[in-house]
């Protein structure tokens, strides 16, 4: 790489390069064990330096992979010794806020939790919400389309963006700062940046959709004795909120246990016993009448038999608390080697689901664990799986086979959130057909027909 080495230093700086072991010895990311095997990372300062580092990596037909916050979950920020890295760490700026006209501009690098800190001080809200949001970075998100917490009402991080800055494979800024909720002049070409991981192009800049701060913050958490009631609250809480329901998570009852024993720090605010627990959200624009809202809707929902226990939040601290059970996720490291997956279907759909997934690893697992919990009121389940000790070559295909292929009949995705990365590219076919599969093709070919940018990821081409 000496050629390309002494570009990159000629173009931006030796400052701006990390090398051999200064690249080397990074940790890839929070959820990977490994280092780094990229030999260069490359930490531009703004739009203008990733452009001139991405036409020295096109001239020399250099594969790059661009770094966020590395908390993805697909793989998508994986790594090879013949790759460079564009880290965008240093671009962590927000450059402009305002009420007025509900945005923020932002660059890509910026931590989630940064600009929600940021928007709550101009007595605003930016609603995309995680609980990697400490680490995880606005570029990120935005790559992979980020969903989290309040998709249910907000929406997925694609309907919070209203403009950005790209950079493409050979080096062209393709600056769309639309300020604006409605521009319908010609193709939004944001969406090309929207989800697609970083194959198609850089983001650099943003700019978000902040929303009014709401004045008061419900949280409610509840136990019920069976999926189908679930499904009935879902529709009887949302209604009796009259809109103001932000999130719906459910927690079944193996990681309600899991987060509430030792060596976790959690709680429990009720008891174990049930197969279901319910974390609802509520924002509305008066606490009083909000607070009476709810404890009437759960009196509702308690008379119809839906609810067997809950528990509402009388302060901010119990509030905290409630979520910091849906956001212990780290606990299922306590299982040992485990597969992950977030896939999303009609909740219709679900129990059944649940129950041939179950199906499938009986026939080859003997003690296998599923984990389950997720953002049940947009669709979106988590599932962790265990195999116990048995630790075969030939086991994390197994799993996926059992988890993944069920969802082609019942028009489920084996993506929700997290990304296609290098996890899911064998299974794109399960949610996606083939006339759709060419499209993507046809759009990476045209934007980077040299097939730099995350190859590999997503789909071989």
């Amino acid at each position: 790489m000496g050629g390309i080495v002494k570009a990159l230093i000629d173009g931006l700086g030796e400052k701006s390069l990390l090398l051999g072991e200064d690249a080397s010895s990074r940790k890839a990311g929070l959820w990977q064990r490994a280092n780094i095997k990229a030999k260069i990372i490359v930490r531009p300062r703004n739009t203008e330096e990733v452009s001139i580092a991405m036409r020295i990596c096109h001239e020399f037909d250099q594969p790059i992979v661009a770094h966020g916050g590395l908390s993805g979950l697909a793989g998508g920020a994986i790594t090879t010794e013949d790759d460079v890295v564009i880290s965008l760490e240093l671009m962590n700026k927000i450059e402009e806020l305002s009420s007025v006209e509900r945005i923020a501009v932002v660059q890509s690098g910026t931590v989630l939790q940064t600009i929600q800190e940021a928007a709550e001080a101009e007595n605003m809200l930016f609603p995309l919400d995680l609980g990697g949001r400490g680490t995880c970075t606005i570029g990120g998100n935005i790559s992979t389309n980020a969903g989290g917490n309040r998709v249910i009402r907000y929406g997925m991080a694609r309907n919070l963006v209203l403009g950005l800055e790209a950079v493409l494979a050979d080096g062209t800024i393709v600056s769309s700062m639309n300020k604006m909720m409605k521009n319908n002049a010609g193709y939004d070409l944001k969406q090309l940046f929207i989800g697609t991981e970083g194959s198609l192009g850089i983001v650099t800049r943003a700019v978000l959709k902040l929303h009014e701060r709401p004045h008061s913050h419900e949280t409610v958490f509840v136990a019920i004795d069976s999926f189908p009631k679930v499904l009935e609250f879902l529709k009887s809480i949302e209604s009796a909120l009259g809109g103001t329901m932000s999130a719906f998570e459910v927690l079944w009852q193996n990681f309600y246990q899991l987060v509430t024993t030792e060596p976790a720090t959690n709680k429990p605010p009720l008891s174990d016993e049930y197969p279901y627990y319910v974390l609802v959200e509520a924002m509305g624009g008066d606490s009083d009448r909000d607070h009476e809202l709810v404890e009437n809707a759960m009196a509702g929902c308690f008379e119809q038999g839906l609810v067997a226990d809950a528990v509402i939040a009388q302060n901010q601290q119990q509030v905290e608390d409630l979520w910091a059970m849906r956001d212990d996720v780290a606990q299922t490291r306590r299982l040992g080697t485990t597969f992950t997956f977030d896939v999303s279907m009609p909740i219709s759909k679900m129990e059944a689901y649940l129950e041939e997934v179950n199906a499938g690893l009986s026939t080859y697992f003997e003690d296998f664990q599923r984990i389950t919990f997720g953002h049940l009121g947009d669709g979106n389940l988590h599932l962790v799986v265990s195999v116990g000790e048995r630790k075969e070559s030939g086991d994390r295909v197994r799993v996926e086979r059992f988890v993944y292929e069920p969802l082609a009949k019942i028009g489920g995705s084996v993506s929700a959130e997290h990304g296609v990365g290098l996890e899911k590219k064998a299974y794109l076919d399960v949610s996606r057909n083939e006339n759709e599969l060419n499209l993507m093709r046809c759009i990476k070919k045209a934007l980077d027909p040299k097939n730099l940018l995350n190859r590999g990821k997503i789909f071989d081409t």
